[in-house]
This record gives structure tokens, sequence and C-alpha cells, in this order.
């Protein structure tokens, strides 16, 4: 740990108390900690959301809506605050967001009925929105400084598979606890509080990258453009984005509906797992493929897609468990991969001076994809079964894929 030197002050006025700071190098497992907690927070509640159906006897299309209020609170905080990092500072942006996830938990905790549960996902997803770019900025300078010969990709390898790997663990978690826990919908939350606090104080602790300016600019939302000229490459990336994260979004939502109702497998254990089997192959797809350009990594990923959608389909049709974990593993790469790799064709489009507002448009698109979808298949569950329903929710996919795959790939 190394300590920050107090600067000279004039006779007869004390100087001001610093807190020590981490070496960079530190910092950097700091925020990639702190990151994967936060993720893993956001995704936890996966296998619970069937404790609270139980207990309080909502339909299954209000788990769709508090699924929706996370992705809505993503999106807004995406617009409104995920680019003031550049001015306010890194760490600041990381600690309130971080706070943010606290919050939520703390939400969760005291108002557990269905309103709470809306809220608490709305403020966990302004959390995320806000954190996602900041801590990948973050890692990328922490990085750069304590690692100055190193490869730059490595730092935003290392971001990808946090988040994603994050993301994956956190119904994993939330399965134990909803099987082992005498009462997960408390000690769950109580066990996520209070590993985010101390995130949150070792965040404070991490070294500022952005140098404070004399003057702050006044405060405008993101800016949303698209790349001029490449147009119809950057609708396929975008159509490819939202379809992507539709389908992380469903599982993330529906998973237990899916599993408990369609394949008649209610636990909530095995929801956690196949939530993180989706996500863990998304994460290890992107590690395992990453020295691939970006072109074939959307050849596999628009592949992998469909693939396992169809694998899905068809084990929901034949109620077979060991078919569907095979097309999450499936389905999940292709997540990986072609999410990625659309970020990064959509990066080279744009122009250095406009990269930003080009992938705000495209995170924004993407993101589109965990509300519509999710909110529609959870409607239609309120008249079709799940097989039904999700064999619909694989065609209307399929067509999207299909046009991503000839805009982004040149296929006609």
């Amino acid at each position: 740990m190394q300590t920050t030197s107090r600067n000279a002050t004039p006779a007869g006025m004390r100087p001001s108390r610093r807190l020590p700071r981490l070496s960079h190098g530190w910092g950097f497992r700091v925020i990639a900690v702190a990151f994967a907690v936060s993720l893993a927070f956001s995704t936890m509640p996966t296998p619970l959301y069937a404790l609270y159906q139980r207990r309080d006897g909502f339909p299954t299309f209000m788990i769709t809506v508090i699924f929706a209020a996370y992705a809505v609170g993503v999106i807004a905080s995406l617009y409104f605050a995920g680019h003031v990092s550049d001015w306010l500072g890194r760490r600041r942006v990381i600690l309130a967001a971080t706070l943010a996830e606290a919050l939520a938990a703390a939400l969760f905790l005291i108002w557990p009925e269905v309103p709470g549960l809306v809220i608490a996902r709305l403020v966990c997803g302004a959390g995320i929105g806000a954190l996602t770019a900041t801590a990948t900025a973050h890692l990328s300078e922490l990085r750069a400084v304590s690692r100055p010969d190193e490869d730059g990709g490595r730092a935003g390898l290392v971001a990808t598979v946090v988040n994603m790997g994050g993301l994956g663990l956190g119904p994993l978690v939330g399965g134990l606890f909803a099987e082992y826990a005498s009462v997960p919908l408390t000690t769950t939350f109580e066990a996520f509080l209070g590993a985010l606090l101390v995130a949150a104080l070792a965040v404070s602790l991490v070294p500022e990258t952005v140098e404070r300016r004399e003057e702050r600019p006044a405060y405008r939302p993101q800016r949303v453009s698209l790349p001029s000229g490449a147009r119809p490459v950057f609708a396929g990336a975008a159509i490819g984005a939202f379809a992507a994260l539709a389908i992380t979004g469903l599982f993330t939502a529906l998973a237990p509906t899916l599993l408990a109702k369609g394949l008649h497998e209610p636990g909530s254990l095995l929801a956690g797992l196949a939530v993180f089997a989706l996500l863990g192959a998304a994460a290890l797809a992107q590690l395992v493929f990453s020295s691939l350009p970006s072109r074939a990594q959307l050849r596999i990923g628009y592949t992998l897609m469909p693939v396992g959608l169809a694998v899905i389909s068809v084990a929901a049709l034949l109620a077979s468990l060991p078919v569907f974990l095979v097309g999450a593993l499936l389905g999940g790469a292709g997540v990986g991969l072609g999410f990625r790799a659309s970020v990064g064709t959509v990066a080279a489009l744009a122009d250095p001076d406009a990269r930003g507002e080009v992938l705000a448009a495209l995170f924004l698109a993407g993101y589109a994809g965990l509300v519509v979808p999710v909110l529609t298949v959870g409607l239609a569950l309120e008249w079709v079964s799940s097989p039904v329903a999700f064999v619909g929710f694989s065609a209307v996919e399929l067509v999207l894929l299909a046009f991503a795959a000839r805009r982004v790939l040149g296929t006609r």
C-alpha cells in the first residue's frame, strides 16, 4: 500500500488529511472485485423470484415487470450518467454506483412487497448503468499505470470476463441461498449488503485516474449518434446486440418459470445453475476466442445463438433437462461472442471523436432487448404454455439474427 504525500500548506494552516491510497496494481484488483460483486448482485434475485411469487401469489407477468424495472434503470443511467466519470472522476462514480447497489439490497430487506421489489430493481439497474462503462475505463487506466508494457487489450479482456462472470455467479449464489438458507429472502440480501459495503470501502482507497478539471463542463446527457456512411452495418450490429441481450434477459427473468412449468423442474438451485451455465459460457467463449478478429467472432456467435435457441426449443417441447442445459451453453457462448464482436465492429465504424456516442447508441439498443422481449414473453405466458412461448420467442430471435448477420457480415 502506498500513502499519498501531503501538499505543502501556508504557515498557520493545518495540512488536510487524506485517506491512504492503494497502489494502482491493487486498485485494479479492487475495482475488478467490486465490479464483479455488483454485477453478481444484479442477477442474484433470479432464483428468488419464484419464492416471492409463491409467497405473494402474483402472476408470472409481474416477474417480468420487476426484471424490466432493472433494465429501465440501466438504460436511463447509461444515458444520463454513463459518461460523467470523464469529469467527476472514476473512483467517485464507482463508489456512488456501489453504494446504489447496497441501497437496492437494503430496499429488498425493508420493503419486500412488489412495489418495493420494483423500486429496488430500478435502483439496482441505475447503479449498474453508471458502473459498467466507468469500471471498464478505470480498469484500463489502472492497468496502464501498473503495467505500462502490457498489451492494452488485456485490461479490456479482464473487464469483459468480469462482466459476464459476475453476472453468471449471481444466480448460482442466489440458488445456493434459496436451496440451503433457512430464510433466503432475508439472508441472501444481508450477505450481499455486507459484501457491497466492504467493496465500497475498498473502492474509496483506489487511486483516481482522471485529472480533476478547474472548471467542470456544463452537464448534458450522453450524446447518441450513428456512424455516418455505415448505418446498414450499425443497424445489423444493433439488432444483433438486441437479440443477444434478449436471450440473457429471458433466462435471467424467466428461467425458474420455464424450468418449473415447461420441464417440471422447480428447484431454485437448478434455476440458478441454468442461468450460470448460459452466462458462464458467454464469459468462457469470450476468453477462448479473444484472439480471433471481430468478424470471425460474429460468425461463430451468430451461428451458436440460433443453434442454442433451437436446442432449447426442442428441450422445451420434449421436457428434457439435459438438452435444455446443452442449449443454454451453446446459446450463452453465442451471446458472449456476438455481443462482444458487435461492440468491436461498431467501435471500428465510428470516428474517434464520436466513438463514445456511437457505442452509447449500440448499448441503448442492446439493453432495450432486456425490456421488450422479456415483457412480451411474460405476457404471453398468461395465455400459452411456456414451451409454446419459448418456441415463439426463438422464431422471432432467428429472424432478428438473420437480419443482423446479413447486414454485418455482408451475406446476401
